[in-house]
């Protein structure tokens, strides 16, 4: 089966995936009455067997979100970064590359789905090659005004069809094709 791009994150309902300092402090205020459990993320999670992200979520992730523990193990990742002597986890790849590129070679080995791990600048540059084959988009329920915008940076025009919509826990999720 061809492996798929798939662009997985969660938004603010104006469009921001972080606020002006870089921070994502909103993806946890949500507050429900009655939470349910949700399984969504583990089961979109079998699916892969590559992340790709560039430097500045790298270092978030090991630095702020999660640093006693890389929560990417197990499946293979790659940074993109000009930036020599960084410490890799365990699973880490630094590359040196156009995000375009990367992708492309990517999608010539066999494997699982890939998943782009946030970032205006690593998204433009793939709506523009046309490599994204699937958007979900998780709305949080906050407007946070101003921020780091997704498609900060995108001229590209795509027409996605919409696959599934579901809400859960306060938020709602949407999953565009290509």
């Amino acid at each position: 089966m061809k492996r798929k791009v798939i662009l997985y994150i969660a938004v603010s309902i104006d469009g921001f995936i972080a606020d002006t300092q870089g921070g994502i402090d909103f993806l946890g205020e949500v507050t429900v009455d009655k939470p349910v459990s949700d399984d969504s993320y583990e089961r979109f999670y079998e699916t892969i067997d590559t992340v790709v992200m560039g430097r500045t979520t790298y270092r978030q992730v090991v630095e702020e979100l999660s640093p006693d523990h890389y929560p990417y193990e197990g499946v293979k990742s790659y940074v993109l970064t000009t930036q020599q002597h960084l410490e890799a986890k365990e699973g880490v790849q630094f590359v040196n590359e156009s995000v375009v590129s990367l992708i492309e070679r990517l999608l010539a080995e066999e494997g699982g789905n890939i998943w782009l791990v946030g970032g205006a600048s690593l998204i433009a540059p793939l709506i523009k090659a046309d490599l994204i084959d699937e958007y979900n988009l998780t709305t949080v329920p906050v407007i946070l005004g101003q921020g780091i915008s997704l498609f900060e940076g995108n001229s590209t025009k795509r027409h996605l069809k919409l696959k599934e919509i579901t809400a859960v826990n306060g938020m709602s999720s949407q999953v565009y094709t290509r």
